[in-house]
């Protein structure tokens, strides 16, 4: 009678919690640090701190299935994965806060920054990459297209638009830009 030696062994990272997170073909394009805040789910009106401190926030891009996706890690913890697309929008609220909303994630991520000109980096990076997606869209570079699985439904802009390190100075929410569809953006006249 045969015997099996069913172990199959673990597998080996190398002690970097993005390699639980990350596919094998998404490089890293940007990386910068930020306090990361979610927005409670049951006020959608005040943030909860989702990170302990400033965390690694990178913005990667996955080659085999022609994506972008914003992922932080604390230990093992994802704080944040949001795959961007077309609709999404960065809104700066204060002078060292921004946020967007995730529908697929079901959540609004904000990031508060040590300084103002890193808010701006982020941001920049933020629309560089709404451009890329908004191209693939357009067929531009014989890029395959990237859905966003919500029919071109405007992103959600949350409530809170005030940054959770400046609370007291909540005001309310501002009315969110219209948003344009990648139709819109496509058109020639």
């Amino acid at each position: 009678m045969e015997t099996y030696d069913y172990y199959i062994k673990p597998p080996v990272f190398n002690d970097d919690p993005f390699d639980y997170f990350i596919a094998e073909d998404e490089q890293p394009i940007f990386t910068c640090k930020a306090h990361v805040f979610h927005i409670d789910p049951k006020t959608k009106r005040s943030w909860m701190s989702a990170s302990s401190a400033a965390v690694s926030v990178s913005f990667f891009y996955d080659s085999s299935r022609n994506l972008y996706r914003i992922i932080s890690v604390e230990g093992t913890k994802a704080v944040i994965n949001s795959t961007i697309t077309a609709n999404m929008t960065f809104t700066k609220t204060s002078q060292k806060f921004g946020q967007w909303s995730d529908v697929r994630a079901n959540t609004v991520y904000g990031l508060g920054f040590a300084s103002e000109p890193e808010l701006g980096k982020f941001i920049e990076k933020f629309q560089e990459v709404k451009e890329a997606i908004q191209a693939q869209q357009c067929g531009g570079g014989g890029a395959k297209s990237v859905t966003n699985g919500n029919s071109g439904a405007a992103t959600p802009v949350a409530s809170a638009t005030a940054s959770p390190l400046l609370a007291g100075r909540a005001t309310g929410a501002d009315e969110p830009p219209p948003a344009i569809s990648p139709a819109q953006v496509c058109s020639h006249p």
